[in-house]
């Protein structure tokens, strides 16, 4: 759609050219097809490198949705259960009353275990290993189901370790085998192999840094320690690139996170879907607000652009977003490396409107 792909180059180069951002990709599928691939700015501070189709950018909360999709294959194949206790497949789980959170307890972020182990330190945030079994020793901060917190960074090893164990396969192993493969995703880590660093843009702030938050009390936990801010650095780090931590550290294209989401609307892109329908309709058809089943859901103030709750995806801090409308067989994906200090970012939304325009595609 020649139509589409101008009009969201020009308002890239736009947004580029009044240094309301840094360096963006934007890149939709509609009806299986991609309809705009557009990029604009540059990697870094320096402006010396032009961003392209395949610059990489750290998307942080971005690899939540894909770590969504992977647990949903394997239920609809019988091998998990969303109502089963996660120790069925990780016995160590059981301790200090956990024994009855169950997966979808995990997808739904209602499973009390939104803290970060007290011992856990950046060496230890690397290590896969060392961050389950911190996990599988802690005590729920509440009664599970009975309320929802968001789990930020514990997401990803309470339901990637389950999903491991379930098939004895490493987390890295599983999304080859569910997701990439299948799509030809060649631009989409959860784990970023050293020899593809050069590509990862560099994160900036879209305003001065505030002070950093003081240390919380002793004994008090954190769902996002204050060691790990600014967040812009941390995600800066090649170490914190290379390791393994699917709910915070995704590192993708706009193009990849978009072709993952068209693959999860009925019809899916180039033959492939990632759920059947049944899956897909017992997702959407859940009674679930804010944040159920793995992935944020469409309201009225949704940056996704419509307040249908059939809408889903997933954004990150600072301003991406990947997401599915399967009501409009529509996806979307916006990567940018200037970080803003709300979510709802203007230039996001701003492109999602006019592709919602382009294609009638409005609630």
């Amino acid at each position: 759609m020649p139509d589409a792909q101008a009009q969201i180059q020009k308002q890239l180069d736009q947004l580029v050219n009044e240094d309301r951002e840094c360096g963006l990709q934007v890149a939709a599928y509609h009806k299986g097809k991609l309809i705009t691939d557009a990029c604009a700015g540059h990697t870094d501070a320096s402006r010396n490198t032009p961003v392209n189709a395949r610059t990489l950018f750290p998307l942080f909360s971005c690899g939540k949705g894909a770590t969504a999709t992977m647990v949903h294959r394997l239920v609809a194949r019988g091998i998990l259960d969303y109502d089963r206790p996660i120790a069925t497949w990780w016995p160590e789980f059981a301790a200090n009353g956990k024994h009855a959170i169950t997966l979808r307890h995990a997808l739904d972020h209602t499973a009390g275990l939104p803290y970060l182990p007290p011992e856990t330190d950046l060496t230890k945030l690397c290590d896969w290993d060392a961050m389950c079994s911190a996990i599988a020793r802690l005590a729920p901060a509440w009664t599970p189901g009975t309320r929802s917190e968001y789990h930020a960074i514990t997401f990803g090893w309470i339901v990637g370790e389950t999903a491991c164990r379930a098939t004895k396969l490493s987390f890295q192993q599983l999304l080859k085998q569910e997701i990439l493969t299948p799509l030809g995703l060649r631009d989409f880590f959860i784990g970023l192999p050293e020899t593809e660093e050069t590509r990862v843009a560099q994160l900036e702030n879209a305003t001065p840094l505030a002070p950093l938050p003081p240390p919380p009390p002793p004994g008090q936990l954190e769902a996002i320690p204050h060691w790990l801010f600014p967040l812009s650095h941390w995600m800066n780090r090649p170490d914190i690139h290379r390791a393994c931590i699917p709910a915070s550290n995704g590192i993708m294209t706009a193009r990849d996170l978009a072709r993952h989401y068209a693959a999860l609307i009925p019809g899916g892109v180039d033959g492939v879907e990632l759920l059947p329908p049944a899956s897909l309709r017992r997702i959407l058809e859940s009674n679930t607000e804010g944040h159920g089943f793995g992935y944020a859901r469409g309201r009225a103030d949704s940056a996704m652009g419509s307040a249908r709750p059939t809408c889903f995806g997933h954004g990150g801090h600072g301003g991406s977003l990947g997401f599915a409308d399967p009501d409009h067989h529509l996806s979307v994906a916006f990567a940018c490396n200037r970080l803003h200090t709300s979510d709802s970012g203007e230039s996001r939304r701003k492109i999602i409107k006019t592709i919602r325009q382009i294609l009638h595609a409005e609630d």
